[in-house]
């Protein structure tokens, strides 16, 4: 009897998951590929190609797609490089553990802040009245374009790739130094065999996740882009420009999903290549006092020159007018307080990110469990493994479009709830992954147990494994929160006037030179994020 109920109770979850993925991906992904294949609409729809014929030969697709590419692997490469410096930095030397937790904290600044700030604040650092540029009284280097989008990108994926290198770099066994050494291998090929080895498979995953990111994100180029045209902006430019063409924007939007696909084919591969070690020794590393104040230097550095970057966006709304009067003042500030259409858009966007958090925690919850604390099918529980791939293979834009070309003439249609059912499908891959994977660990048989006892699986999620998921759940929540505040690539589509978010708004501002406003707003939501960190950080550390 127990067991059929605890069926039942699972059967429904996995329903409800399924039928969730099958109306917000698979059903928006198939009008968005009816869409790239059809000319016309409604009853004159035709099958044709005439799209593809038109996107390569009348636009600028060929050339974005190449500059995307380009300026995408160079980033990835100069940010694997970055990362690994600073993960080094943190676990193969004697520094203090301050001073680790210090870099540790630092090298994910800009994680909290969205990406379509970080061109505006590069241009009020390095233009010709830039903070840098006064600093060193020279301009640095010419911002816009291939330099910006390189030095913003880098910016962007440098925190993920540094927590990816540093995770996997944390399980390397440290005893595997003594052997080269004792062996007698040189410095370099000890550094070789004992480092870079066991992380290459991370380190190509860097390379990868690094190129995905930056090829995908439409944020820094509609800040910093300039001349040169990159796919994000063209889709962009094609979908909402002054001739929107909604069948090219398609078609583009199915070759950005290329990268996409060969992203998790490429990782799926490369797991092979993870070392796994059957026994992790601690020891004390070599006293090396020169190697410390190396590795620190060097990783403080890269620290310094990124965190500069952001400092005119703390400054600049509290100058009377940059750069010509440099008296203090607070009246910028009030003006925008003062603004309701400001104001609104900051509770829009706390109301889009709470809700993205809530209903994306319980969703991921109940997903990972029917995945990691049942007997569902394996089948099943490969369904919706497939499901969190399809998500996390989906760039943002694209998943906006589709999004926009499925429920356009909807009840969703310009209302919160798409913006929110949008970041729960765009975002749902990596909490669940850390969701089912917290899941796995815990003790396989309290579920047994509980019911020899006479509860049903329901109760026994509630009463036992919620309990012991609390700093899990709280991840979570704050992963989603996080993302759905700084987002602007998946939801550039579905805003509108009423709906609109401070990224949307931010983007908008830009084209009136409001720069006081896109930095305050910035601000807000700076200091509403690094709330969201400790509030997570204090829950930790008291259970």
């Amino acid at each position: 009897m127990f067991s059929r109920i605890k069926n039942k109770q699972i059967n429904t979850v996995f329903t409800v998951v399924l039928l969730f993925f099958l109306l917000f991906t698979i059903y928006p992904l198939l009008i968005l590929f009816k869409n790239a294949f059809t000319q016309g609409a409604g009853s004159n729809a035709v099958f044709s190609f005439i799209n593809f014929k038109n996107v390569f030969v009348k636009g600028k697709f060929l050339q974005a797609f190449w500059n995307s590419t380009k300026v995408s692997f160079i980033s990835a490469v100069i940010t694997t490089i970055l990362a690994f410096i600073l993960a080094y930095t943190e676990n193969f030397t004697n520094i203090s553990v301050r001073l680790k937790k210090l870099l540790r904290t630092l090298a994910v600044f800009p994680m909290l802040l969205p990406t379509i700030t970080y061109g505006f604040a590069v241009i009020y650092s390095f233009g010709k009245n830039g903070l840098i540029t006064r600093l060193f009284g020279f301009q640095l280097f010419d911002f816009y374009g291939f330099n910006g989008l390189i030095f913003c990108y880098v910016i962007y994926t440098l925190p993920i790739s540094f927590t990816l290198i540093r995770n996997t770099m944390s399980y390397i066994d440290k005893r595997f130094l003594i052997v080269c050494r004792v062996m007698g291998d040189s410095s370099i090929k000890s550094f070789y065999t004992a480092i870079l080895q066991p992380l290459s498979g991370t380190l190509a995953v860097s390379l990868v996740q690094s190129f995905f990111l930056s090829f995908t994100d439409f944020g820094i180029p509609a800040s910093i882009g300039g001349r040169y045209t990159v796919i994000a902006e063209l889709l962009y430019n094609t979908m909402l420009g002054s001739l929107p063409d909604f069948h090219q924007g398609s078609v583009i939007a199915l070759f950005m999903l290329l990268p996409s696909v060969l992203s998790i084919l490429l990782l799926n591969y490369l797991q092979r290549f993870n070392v796994r070690y059957n026994k992790i020794s601690k020891i004390d590393l070599q006293k090396n006092a020169l190697r410390d104040v190396i590795w620190t230097i060097v990783s403080f550095f890269i620290i310094i020159c990124i965190l500069s970057v952001f400092v005119i966006v703390f400054v600049a709304p509290f100058v009377t007018e940059w750069p010509y009067n440099m008296g203090f003042t607070f009246k910028n500030v009030q003006n925008v307080f003062a603004d309701k259409s400001l104001t609104r858009v900051f509770s829009n966007s706390l109301v889009a990110a709470f809700f993205t958090a809530t209903f994306g925690t319980g969703f991921v919850y109940i997903a990972a469990l029917a995945s990691a604390r049942s007997k569902l099918h394996p089948f099943f529980s490969k369904v919706i493994a497939s499901m969190a791939q399809i998500s996390n293979a989906l760039p943002g834009m694209v998943l906006g479009i589709a999004f926009l070309l499925a429920f356009k003439k909807t009840p969703l249609h310009n209302t919160m709830a798409i913006i929110i059912l949008c970041n729960l499908v765009h975002f749902f891959a990596t909490p669940f992954l850390m969701m089912k994977g917290a899941l796995d660990k815990m003790n396989d048989s309290w579920e047994n147990t509980a019911l020899l006892l006479g509860d049903n699986w329901i109760k026994t999620v509630v009463r036992i494994i919620t309990p012991n998921a609390i700093v899990s759940l709280l991840e979570v929540f704050v992963y989603l929160f996080i993302n759905g505040l700084v987002t602007v690539s998946a939801i550039i589509f579905l805003c509108g006037a009423r709906t609109m978010v401070i990224t949307t708004k931010i983007q908008e501002l830009q084209h009136f030179a409001k720069f006081n406003e896109i930095f305050i707003l910035s601000i807000l939501i700076f200091i509403t994020n690094l709330i969201m960190k400790t509030i997570k950080g204090i829950v930790n550390k008291n259970r």
